[in-house]
C-alpha cells in the first residue's frame, strides 16, 4: 500500500495500516528525536510519546501537509517537551551510542568506527548546547532532510527565520566542535 492509502485505512480503524505507517516512520522520528534530546533515554521516551501522539491526531490529520512534515511536527513538540522534563531531572549522564546513522540524510559516512564515534560525541555535545530554537531547525534540515518550507511549517516559523536559525545554529556548532566557545550574552540571542 502506498503511504496515503494507509493513512486513509488506518483513520478508519485499520490497525495493520496503522502499524505499517507508524513502522514506515519510526526510525526517522527516533533519529530526530535522539539528535534534539541528546541521549537514548530521552529520546525513546519522546519517540513513544511522539507516535502516541500521531495515533491520538491521526484522525484529524487532514492532508494539508505531507504526513512526514506533520509527524515531525508532532515528535519535535514531543522532543522539547521531553526537554523541559529533562530540566527538572538529574542528568542521566553521557549519551549512549546506537546504531543510528550520525550522517543527514543522503549523505555519506566515515569508514573507521573510532572516527565515528569520536564525531558522534563532538556532535552531540554541540548540539546539547545549541538553544531549542536552534537544535531543531538544524537536526530537521541536516538528519531529517526537511527543505526550508516544510522546516518553517513543523515549527510553525516563517522560512527566512528557518534559514536564520540554520545558519545561526550551523555557526554554533561548528563553534562547539572546534572548540571556539561564544560569550553568555551571543548564546542568549536567538
Amino acid at each position: 500500500m502506498d503511504e496515503t492509502t494507509l493513512i486513509s485505512a488506518a483513520q478508519r480503524g485499520d490497525q495493520k495500516a496503522l502499524d505499517q505507517l507508524l513502522r514506515l516512520h519510526q526510525d526517522r522520528i527516533h533519529a530526530v528525536c535522539r539528535r534534539l534530546a541528546g541521549n537514548d533515554a530521552d529520546a525513546l521516551d519522546a519517540t513513544q510519546e511522539a507516535l502516541i501522539a500521531i495515533v491520538k491526531g491521526l484522525p484529524r490529520f487532514d492532508g494539508r501537509a505531507k504526513f512526514s512534515t506533520w509527524a515531525y511536527r508532532v515528535a519535535t513538540n514531543a522532543c522539547l517537551d521531553e526537554l523541559r522534563r529533562r530540566g527538572r531531572r538529574p542528568d542521566p549522564g553521557l549519551p549512549e551510542f546506537e546504531t543510528a546513522s550520525l550522517t543527514p540524510v543522503g549523505g555519506s559516512s566515515p569508514r573507521d568506527p573510532a572516527e565515528t564515534v569520536s564525531a558522534r560525541i563532538d556532535v552531540d555535545r554541540g548540539l546539547d548546547e545549541l538553544p531549542d530554537e536552534f537544535r531543531s531547525a538544524v537536526v530537521l534540515r541536516d538528519v531529517a532532510g526537511l527543505d526550508y518550507a516544510e522546516i518553517a511549517e513543523v515549527l510553525d516559523i516563517a522560512p527566512g527565520t528557518v534559514r536564520s536559525r540554520i545558519a545561526r545554529g550551523r555557526s554554533r556548532l561548528a563553534d562547539a566542535i572546534s572548540g571556539n566557545q561564544t560569550t553568555p550574552d551571543e548564546r542568549q540571542t536567538p
